[in-house]
């Protein structure tokens, strides 16, 4: 198997970390990214890995964040991006960016973290890994002019709304640099046991912290080898760039919303102006 260098985030707990062992026994190079500095020091010395803590709901952060790994990667490029880090909130939350919490952390935080590490991702011919969810068929209906929901506010919405955002994203990174040797897929990875929606007041909150996870929920390990199998599956071999996959399946069942082109850019139009980058 190639070895590739991998910018995992969401590594400090659940698929993130699990992927992280995975990989790590294959002989990656691994660049992990935690909100937690404790948990992803943990990971870290558990893989032998790099690391760096960021928070999502802080763009300075993300700023930051994108500085560091493209120095600690050089010349050599990123082959695997996987932006993982995500979570389903409560109460509607400005974040100190002004800009709803679940939104942020899901959607415009890894939309810029990917766009500044270009060059980085244009040099290794990057595969750029999104972690959606069902819940983008289930939930999502997006507004581009009210992409905070400020006009009608529910927790499932926003987190549907923000994970119908990765997928479009990943429809827009396939469109405007597959020709250069990039690729893209966004995927579900499954309902996992892992402290997803701990910080909700959601009805998903009592699956994920009462022995009803035990039942319905699948383990982070199962979670994280599909993970692994997309970081190093073989682009447009393994898996189809540009398309959205339900655990390792290309599925059928999409929200239509993710065949609209033209929302599929005015998306990335509005996320870059949201985010303060050229479009």
């Amino acid at each position: 198997m190639t070895t590739k260098t991998i910018v995992l985030t969401g590594a400090s707990d659940g698929i993130g970390a699990a992927s992280a062992r995975q990989l790590s026994e294959d002989g990656h190079r691994l660049i992990l990214v935690g909100r937690s500095v404790e948990k992803t020091r943990a990971v870290a010395a558990d893989t032998g890995a790099e690391w760096f803590t960021a928070d999502f709901a802080r763009l300075d952060d993300v700023r930051e964040l994108a500085a560091k790994i493209a120095e600690a990667v050089g010349d050599g490029g990123i082959d695997v991006l996987a932006n993982n880090a995500g979570g389903i909130f409560g109460d509607q939350t400005p974040t100190v960016d002004g800009h709803e919490k679940t939104l942020q952390v899901n959607h415009l935080a890894p939309f810029l973290l990917t766009n500044l590490l270009l060059p980085q991702l244009r040099t290794g011919h990057a595969a750029v890994i999104n972690t959606s969810s069902v819940a983008h068929r289930l939930f999502g209906r997006i507004d581009v002019d009210d992409l905070d929901n400020r006009v009608k506010y529910s927790a499932n919405k926003a987190y549907g709304d923000a994970k119908l955002a990765n997928v479009l994203f990943t429809k827009s990174l396939h469109t405007k640099f597959h020709g250069e040797g990039l690729t893209s897929v966004a995927f579900h990875p499954g309902t996992v046991q892992t402290n997803f929606a701990s910080d909700s007041s959601t009805i998903m909150r009592i699956v994920y912290r009462t022995p009803l996870k035990h039942l319905l929920l699948i383990s982070s390990d199962k979670g994280g080898r599909t993970l692994t199998w997309f970081a190093e599956g073989t682009p447009d071999e393994t898996w189809i760039s540009g398309r959205y996959y339900d655990e390792r399946v290309l599925t059928r069942r999409v929200n239509p919303m993710i065949e609209d082109a033209a929302l599929a850019e005015a998306l990335w139009r509005r996320s870059a102006e949201l985010v303060g980058i050229d479009a």
